[in-house]
């Protein structure tokens, strides 16, 4: 099976000064078991230091045409060093395109990637990688486990969603962007495209790469998992 698994900067590299190594090192040895019997395509995030990075640009006077590119510069950055960490299972390069994820994918190796288009998320980046190759399963990983009815850091009564259908998370998208300081769990471009080419998705907690390991075993089994409940996800549903 052919998967792709986004995975968030605050996942990978939350604090460089603390646990990066043991993150990316963590991952590498999950996503080489995977590998065994999966084609896996990995997409970085920049995280804070992306962040960071852009608001700095900003400050000195940089456009946001830069800014993006910077971002995407950081998240490459983060591909090399997980590349470095899978060791000779990992393509050895870096892909700019989405026909280069193809060529890479003729390797046999586990691909990694960044960014690759200004005003493109990694999240939307990772699901037109998905839909140019074609991959049978999406995987968001990210630093919250799952979707919500509202952003859990502000509402403390905010319900997880275990399904939700890609017309609630647009509402669900549309009602947190219009707050200021939220942060959206889907990348809106993401989603159209999801719909687009009625993409199999979850959106998870990545913190533990065990769990996301788990899930996209499960998910890939030959039986019905729809009713399986996902205490550490999201489905989303294209109708």
């Amino acid at each position: 099976m052919l998967v792709v698994i986004s995975i968030g900067g605050s996942i990978l590299a939350k604090d460089l000064k603390i646990n990066a190594y043991e993150t990316f090192i963590s991952y590498a040895n999950v996503l080489i078991k995977l590998s065994e019997k999966h084609k896996l395509v990995i997409v970085t995030g920049g995280g804070s230091v992306a962040r960071d990075y852009i608001r700095l640009a900003r400050e000195v006077g940089a456009n946001e045409a830069l800014c993006d590119y910077i971002g995407i510069d950081v998240t490459r950055l983060n591909a090399k060093i997980l590349i470095s960490a899978l060791g000779c299972c990992a393509y050895p390069d870096i892909p700019l395109t989405y026909s280069e994820v193809k060529t890479a994918l003729l390797s046999k190796d586990i691909v990694v990637m960044g960014g690759v288009s200004p005003g493109h998320s990694t999240d939307a980046v990772s699901a037109l990688t998905a839909e140019y190759i074609d991959a049978d399963l999406f995987l968001i990983a990210t630093a919250t486990n799952g979707i919500y009815s509202a952003d859990p850091n502000v509402h403390s009564n905010a319900v997880k969603f275990d399904e939700i259908s890609i017309k609630d998370l647009l509402n669900v998208i549309n009602s947190i962007e219009l707050k200021a300081g939220s942060k959206s769990p889907v990348d809106i471009l993401a989603v159209k495209i999801i719909e687009r080419c009625n993409l199999k998705t979850i959106v998870m907690d990545g913190s533990n790469p065990e769990v996301v390991m788990d899930t996209v075993i499960d998910e890939l089994k030959e039986e019905e998992n729809s009713k399986q409940k996902l205490l550490f996800g999201t489905r989303i549903r294209v109708e």
